[in-house]
C-alpha cells in the first residue's frame, strides 16, 4: 500500500463511533462517520458487493420507494408536529439505521425533513454500513474499542488501524441482533414487533438438528452482497424454489353422474418443504 493511502486512511478513517465523546448534531456528521467509501481503498470487492446489497440502502424500500413517509404516518402524535419527532420515537433506527445512536433528537427531526422532502439523495447516504458489523456489532459484552476494525483474525501489524478477531464475525449472533430481536421496547410509549428470524432459527431449525450459520447461506464465500435482493425478481424467485421445493401431484379423472352427464375433475395434491433455517417470510 502507498504511504499516500496510508497517510489518507490515518487522518480520514471514520473509526470514531466507540466511546463518542460528544453526539453529531447533523445527518452529513453521521455520514461522514460512517463513509463506507473509504474502505474501499483497500477492499473494493467487498465494497462492490455491500453497495448492491440492502443493507447500503436500509432506509430505501423495494424499488428505490422511501421507507420512513408511510412510517411517520402511522406514528403521528396529536397535537405534535412530525418535524418535532425525536429519536426515541424512531424505534425501527435500532435495526435500519444504527448509527443514529451517535446522533441528537436534531439529526432524528433532519431524517423527518428529508423524507418528507423524499430526499432520496440524503436519505440514501444512511444505510448499515462497514462500521456497523465490523464495530458496532462485533461485540456484546462491554465495548467495541474506539479505532478497532473487528474481523476474524488478529491482525495488530495493521499499520492503517488494527484489526481484532471477533468470534462473532461467524456467528449466527452477529445478524440476530438486528434479524430477529422480536419486540422493541426501548420506548415503552410506542412498543413494536419487528423480525424474529433469528427467533425461529434458534427455536425451529437448530432443534431440528440444523447446523448452518447464517454467514453460510447469506455470505458464501465471504458475499458481502447477502441476498436475497428484492429488487432482482428473477434471482430472489430462484432462491425461493432452492429453499422452499414444491412438489405437485394431480390426478385428472372425469365424474359420471348418470349416462347423459360428464363433469372434467382433478384432484392436486401439494408438499411444500422448507431448507431454509427459519421462517418464510420475515426480516
Amino acid at each position: 500500500m502507498s504511504l499516500l493511502i496510508i497517510i489518507f486512511l490515518l487522518f480520514n478513517c471514520p473509526l470514531v463511533w466507540s466511546e463518542a465523546s460528544e453526539p453529531v448534531s447533523t445527518i452529513d456528521e453521521l455520514i461522514k462517520m460512517s463513509d463506507s467509501s473509504r474502505c474501499k481503498e483497500c477492499h473494493e470487492k467487498i465494497y462492490k458487493q455491500w453497495e448492491k446489497s440492502h443493507h447500503a440502502r436500509s432506509l430505501m424500500g423495494i424499488g428505490g420507494q422511501m421507507l420512513l413517509p408511510p412510517v411517520l404516518k402511522r406514528m403521528a402524535k396529536p397535537g405534535i408536529p412530525l418535524e418535532q419527532m425525536v429519536k426515541k420515537d424512531f424505534p425501527c433506527f435500532k435495526c435500519h439505521f444504527p448509527l443514529a445512536k451517535y446522533g441528537t433528537d436534531s439529526v432524528a427531526r433532519e431524517i423527518v425533513a428529508a423524507s418528507l422532502k423524499k430526499d432520496k439523495a440524503k436519505i440514501g447516504k444512511l444505510n448499515i454500513g462497514c462500521l456497523v458489523c465490523h464495530n458496532d456489532k462485533a461485540i456484546v459484552h462491554g465495548r467495541p474499542e474506539k479505532g478497532v476494525v473487528y474481523g476474524t483474525k488478529d491482525l495488530p501489524e495493521q499499520e492503517e488501524h488494527p484489526v481484532k478477531k471477533s468470534p462473532l464475525l461467524k456467528n449466527s449472533l452477529l445478524c440476530g441482533q438486528c434479524h430477529g430481536l422480536g419486540p422493541v421496547l426501548d420506548n415503552p410509549d410506542m412498543p413494536v414487533q419487528c423480525a424474529t428470524l433469528y427467533g425461529s432459527y434458534l427455536h425451529a431449525y437448530i432443534p431440528s438438528g440444523g447446523t448452518k450459520t447464517c454467514q453460510e447461506c447469506h455470505m458464501k464465500n465471504g458475499n458481502h452482497y447477502m441476498p436475497p435482493d428484492f429488487n432482482r425478481r428473477d434471482d430472489l424467485s430462484a432462491r425461493l424454489r432452492e429453499s422452499l421445493p414444491m412438489q405437485v401431484d394431480t390426478l385428472a379423472y372425469t365424474f359420471h353422474p348418470d349416462a347423459k352427464k360428464f363433469f372434467p375433475m382433478v384432484v392436486v395434491r401439494t408438499k411444500i418443504t422448507s431448507k431454509a433455517g427459519h421462517r418464510i417470510p420475515d426480516g
